[in-house]
């Protein structure tokens, strides 16, 4: 960048804009626990962080691992919660993966979305096998 132009500032963001940021995550993490479990699905992990990342839940249907990633977006700006997991989020999700799965029984699994506008049941989208694989 020209030194004789002036970087925009990112925004920032207050403790509480944080915290309030965290607990609405926290509050669509939950919904979509219980609404996976009402589908049959057992939470078998929430929360599973290493160096590469976060995978929000990690759960069993049948004999397959559903590694899960919920996302609530309320404002479609930046076109939404599902163009927010793009390929360098979906390879922090595989290291991850990788790394909760490291020393277990070998198992089929996929990675699932749960997409929400609003934590409300009735709005929930879930993505089975999102990316594929």
């Amino acid at each position: 960048m020209p030194p004789n132009r002036i970087r925009p500032q990112a925004a920032k963001t207050t403790i509480a804009e944080h915290a309030a940021r965290r607990a609405s995550g926290q509050a669509a993490e939950d919904l979509a626990a219980r609404y996976l479990q009402a589908h049959g699905l057992q939470l078998l992990a929430r929360n599973v962080r290493c160096r590469a990342g976060e995978i929000d839940l990690v759960l069993r249907e049948r004999e397959q691992i559903v590694f899960v990633e919920v996302r609530l977006r309320r404002n479609a700006r930046y076109g939404g919660a599902a163009y927010s997991i793009d390929y360098r989020k979906q390879a922090k999700l595989l290291a991850t993966a990788r790394y909760w799965l490291r020393g277990r029984i070998e198992q089929a699994c996929r990675f699932d979305v749960v997409l929400m506008d609003a934590a409300q049941e009735d709005r929930i989208q879930w993505i089975r096998n999102a990316f594929g694989e």
